[in-house]
């Protein structure tokens, strides 16, 4: 037998898995939810507000109350915005003389409309980051009670 033959349930080298059922594609997960739709479906709404995502999927039932995106999507947002904002400024100082005053007001509402325009598909992203990775109990199994385990240095009698 040669190292990328199988035999019964064993999986060797150069064997390609087989896909189940319940596959969740990392890439197409994250742009859904960077387009506002469920990460499982395609077709629901992510969103009932600007950040707030809808309980379940009106296509597919799938539960959101457990997702926690959290700080991600604002640090995520602050680094994109910082970037474009920042290189910018820098550019367009080289190319013209402006005043402080210019500058602010050139770059304040262009940081505030980024910011707000990033928002909401980064954070459907995160939500679809964490559908796809089955995090935060979007899995089969839920999050353990994080109380339940005693902390280091805990002991019980």
């Amino acid at each position: 037998m040669q190292a990328n033959e199988t035999s019964g349930g064993t999986q060797h080298f150069g064997d390609t898995v087989t896909a189940s059922p319940a596959e969740r594609p990392l890439g197409r997960s994250i742009k859904r939810g960077m387009l506002s739709r469920c990460p499982a479906c395609g077709t629901g709404r992510l969103f009932k507000s600007f950040v707030k995502p809808v309980e379940n999927c009106a296509a597919c039932g799938e539960d959101y109350t457990h997702q926690r995106a959290d700080d991600l999507p604002p640090y995520l947002v602050i680094t994109i915005v910082g970037h474009i904002v920042v290189g910018g400024y820098m550019a367009t100082d080289l190319v013209w003389p402006l005043t402080t005053w210019q500058h602010l007001a050139i770059w304040t509402p262009i940081t505030i409309l980024l910011s707000l325009i990033l928002l909401q598909p980064i954070k459907g992203g995160a939500i679809g980051l964490q559908w796809a990775l089955k995090m935060h109990g979007f899995g089969a199994k839920p999050d353990a009670d994080e109380d339940a385990t005693p902390a280091y240095g805990d002991r019980t009698a």
